[in-house]
């Protein structure tokens, strides 16, 4: 039996015979203590009332684990992010993803067991939302809008005061949506597919003066096809050390994640071969050419990679680039919308 306890040590056993059940308990954890007027989110139980095949087993702990785990992060964050954000500043940055990565979770374990015996239906949609605990006091109850908390919409959470352009981000233009809560879209599993919607939260920004820059210093203008050639690419303030295989589930997952200011990412670097010069081409083909450069080097100190291709097949007109990534293979953001990206390109002509 799985089995999960709030307020005592995880115990995660696995038993090996039929009618397995599983229940995690989704409650709120003493993340802060009862004394204080921080809430904390409670979630409903996910029970699992059939077997569970042996080669699924491990799997299924994992993921109910990780259920723990996002309720636990979910409570450490309402604590770090006091006093920020508007009246559903709750509901939408932490309630809103932790329903998303719930959902796709509970999938994950669905999918599991379904590999070796019949898939079960845990109700995802109706298991994945979560409330908040009532707490000892309305300071901090932003985005409470669940309606079993009552009595607590009196109280004015400490908002930082700002004209009113500011108050509404985008010249008061509005927000299409922050989150996946009413996106159609199934959530993304961390593979390279289409139609999803990713809830990971963007990360860590630096300042300016330490976002990431990347260049082609070295490129020949044509080469012969199949001729392999070199590309030199200096890269600026990137820390080559974080690279999560996209093909094994490491797509869109990892929030950016910054050292000493620093970007910890990788670069790619790909060659494709252009129909035309008039226009924009297709941009789902494969490329000729393709490679991610995570060398556990890099920094704040300018410093150049050389790219060994290999050669291209066919004449014509190759557009090389290369650009920077974070973690999950996202162009790192920037301080300011003025910033020019950390990306690169050259054509080469192929003879």
């Amino acid at each position: 039996m799985y089995r999960s306890r709030v307020n005592k040590p995880r115990r995660w056993q696995i038993a090996a015979v039929a009618g397995v059940v599983v229940t995690l308990v989704g409650v709120g954890l003493g993340v802060a203590s009862a004394a204080t007027s921080t809430p904390t989110v409670n979630c409903p139980e996910v029970k699992i009332n059939v077997a569970i095949p042996s080669q699924a087993q491990a799997e299924v702990a994992s993921n109910l684990k990780l259920l723990q785990t996002q309720i636990d992060e979910a409570n450490a964050r309402i604590v770090s992010t006091q006093g920020q954000g508007g009246a559903n500043f709750i509901q939408n940055a932490i309630l809103g993803p932790l329903k998303d990565k719930r959902f796709a979770t509970i999938n994950r374990i669905e999918t599991a067991i379904s590999r070796n015996a019949a898939k079960p239906d845990l109700n995802a949609e109706g298991l994945s939302a979560c409330t908040l605990n009532d707490a000892s006091s309305g300071d901090n109850n932003n985005g409470n809008d669940n309606g079993d908390n009552g009595g607590n919409d009196n109280t004015a959470a400490p908002v930082a005061t700002t004209t009113a352009a500011a108050a509404v981000p985008g010249a008061n233009l509005g927000i299409l949506a922050n989150s996946c809560d009413d996106s159609n879209l199934a959530p993304h599993t961390g593979f390279q597919e289409g139609n999803r919607c990713v809830s990971t939260e963007f990360g860590e920004v630096g300042a300016a003066a330490n976002n990431p820059s990347l260049l082609i210093t070295s490129a020949p203008n044509q080469v012969r096809a199949n001729q392999p050639f070199t590309l030199k690419i200096s890269t600026r303030n990137l820390i080559r050390d974080r690279f999560l295989a996209a093909g094994q589930g490491g797509y869109y997952v990892e929030s950016s994640v910054l050292q000493n200011g620093l970007v910890r990412g990788h670069f790619h670097t790909a060659c494709r071969m252009l129909s035309s010069t008039k226009e924009a081409p297709a941009p789902d083909p494969v490329p000729a050419f393709f490679v991610a450069t995570e060398d556990s080097k890099g920094g704040a100190t300018p410093d150049t990679v050389t790219i060994q291709v290999p050669g291209l097949p066919q004449r014509g007109i190759a557009q090389c680039a290369s650009w920077a990534g974070d973690g999950s293979h996202r162009t790192p953001m920037m301080e300011r919308a003025n910033q020019t990206p950390a990306i690169d390109a050259v054509r080469i002509r192929v003879r």
